[in-house]
């Protein structure tokens, strides 16, 4: 039976295979290609494409069905991250341990592979040709919410109008239930639309995504904390100098880490009550709570 870590190891490794192809495939100018090649190719943990091919490992169901949408999220999550690096966003100087694409590029060029990256996101989930075009449909209106003004956007918007301000707790929730639990969620319903899964499933995967999206950005604020710059590919304590009200500024690191593990035991409890080969997504759970980067 296959482990969490050869799973995460073989499936990041076929995804970056593939995702050099969606972009050498572009008609389009080579600057262009290279530089939204230098930022998809730049490494990370690929966690929201993992997602996708877990859930539709978790319902027996064949995984190649989900490459253009595990492919298809990188590439938002990618663009977002070339955009929130930018001198009038987060004014990052590195990313992953390497320049950020601005950095490389001018910030023109950066904000134009971002643009391509986003669009043609969406273009390899209408070019799918193997499954049928509701289901085809149904990715892509999730896309829209996970990363538009109703998702990924909006609590971008929300993040940096609070920046300076001491957030509620609620507010916290809502910039980071739409900035990162989204996309997240957007691969685990993509899995669950390629699965095939059941009304009621698809709502206890939605429930589940929330936890596990939170959850996640619960461990980036410890992390922005007790983390590694080697590690986390970017300056500890940004948050701080960022003036970002963060988990644990509002309840405290242990607080920060009682509310993580409240969301993991809750995320894990609803697998516990579906009728799915669970265990590799209950070892991602463990895995977001205790990523050291």
């Amino acid at each position: 039976m296959m482990n969490l870590s050869q799973f995460l190891s073989s499936r990041k490794e076929l995804i970056e295979a593939r995702l050099p192809e969606y972009i050498s495939r572009l008609q389009a100018p080579a600057v262009i290609k290279e530089a939204m090649s230098y930022s998809l190719t730049a490494g990370g943990k690929r966690l929201r494409p993992a997602l996708v091919l877990a859930v539709l490992r978790a319902f027996g169901k064949e995984e190649e069905t989900g490459i253009p949408a595990a492919c298809a999220v990188e590439m938002i999550h990618t663009y977002s991250l070339i955009h929130d690096d930018l001198p009038a966003m987060d004014n990052d100087d590195l990313r992953r341990g390497k320049p950020t694409n601005h950095k490389v590029f001018g910030e023109a060029m950066a904000i134009l592979a971002g643009d391509g990256l986003l669009t043609h996101s969406f273009g390899i989930l209408t070019d799918q040709q193997d499954i049928s075009a509701e289901m085809r449909l149904s990715l892509i209106s999730e896309l829209v919410r996970a990363s538009g003004a109703e998702g990924m956007v909006g609590g971008q918007v929300a993040d940096m109008q609070g920046e300076g301000k001491t957030l509620s707790l609620t507010e916290l929730e809502y910039i980071h239930e739409h900035k990162t639990a989204k996309l997240l969620g957007f691969s685990i319903m993509a899995g669950a639309i390629l699965a095939e899964a059941e009304a009621d499933e698809k709502e206890m995967l939605r429930t589940f995504s929330y936890h596990v999206g939170i959850a996640f950005q619960i461990q980036d604020d410890i992390l922005d904390i007790e983390g590694q710059q080697a590690k986390i590919g970017k300056p500890v304590g940004s948050d701080e100098g960022n003036q970002k009200t963060t988990y644990p500024a509002l309840l405290t690191l242990e607080g920060a880490k009682e509310k993580l593990a409240g969301h993991i035991a809750q995320a894990k409890g609803i697998l516990l009550e579906m009728k799915i080969d669970s265990s590799l997504l209950e070892e991602l759970c463990d895995l977001i709570a205790s990523r050291d980067h």
